[in-house]
This record gives structure tokens, sequence and C-alpha cells, in this order.
């Protein structure tokens, strides 16, 4: 019996993504996520010696909506997650299961050896790619 193909992070991942900065409101971001039609924007890093953050639509709905504060009155890095767990484009799509489950995470940022941003993969890309 043939062993099933390998697939990896590259052959599912969704290459586009927006990056923004983390002093940007976060009024900016929704309007930032509207117009790409997104639920994530991966944060800039500052400097070389810094690491990328990311916010969800749900950061924005438990930090900032629920609590009812004021959208352009708090900035992105308030509510981002920073430092980031990212995946080489590389990882076998097992292995990137595993991993978010183990961290209960629902989508990761896809970060070439070199440190490029090349994508992000979510639990539906790994679910849905019909390569599984």
């Amino acid at each position: 019996m043939p062993s099933p193909p390998i697939v990896r992070i590259r052959d599912v991942m969704h290459p586009g993504y927006s990056l923004v900065d983390g002093l940007i409101t976060v009024a900016d971001a929704l309007q930032v996520m509207r117009q790409q039609q997104t639920r994530v924007l991966i944060v800039r890093k500052r400097d070389d010696n810094d690491e990328y953050g990311l916010v969800l639509s749900a950061d924005i709905a438990k930090q900032v909506m629920a609590p009812n504060r004021a959208p352009d009155r708090v900035n992105v890095y308030e509510i981002m997650s920073k430092p980031v767990i990212s995946v080489p484009p590389t990882m076998q799509l097992r292995y990137c299961a595993r991993l978010f489950q183990r961290f209960g995470l629902s989508l990761a940022p896809v970060i070439d050896s070199d440190g490029t941003i090349v994508g992000i993969v979510s639990h539906d890309d790994l679910i849905l790619s019909g390569l599984y």
C-alpha cells in the first residue's frame, strides 16, 4: 500500500495577508479589515529585534467592543497578541494541526526561513483543503 502524499503548509495557506502598524487605532484596523475582507491583521515589527503581532476580529470584540471602549481611542498594540507562534511553509499539515491543538491556535502566520511572511494558515485551510 503506497504511503499518503506529504502535504505541506505552502500547499494550503493563503498567500494574502494584511500588515499594519501597531500604532494605528482599532477604528483604522477595522477599516483595513473591511477593505481587505479579512478577520486577521499581522502587526509589523518595529525593528529587526522585534517580533510580529496578530490582531483577530475576536480580539476587537472581546477587548474593545465588550468593555465598551472607543475604537478610535485604542491602539492596535494594546490588544494584539505578541509574539505570535508562526509556522514554516515546509511544515507538514499534520504537525501544524497538532501545534494548533496543543496551543489553542486558530491560525498562524507562515514565515519563511529568512523571516519573510509568506501567508497565513488557519484551521479552515487545514481541514477544507481536501488534501488531508
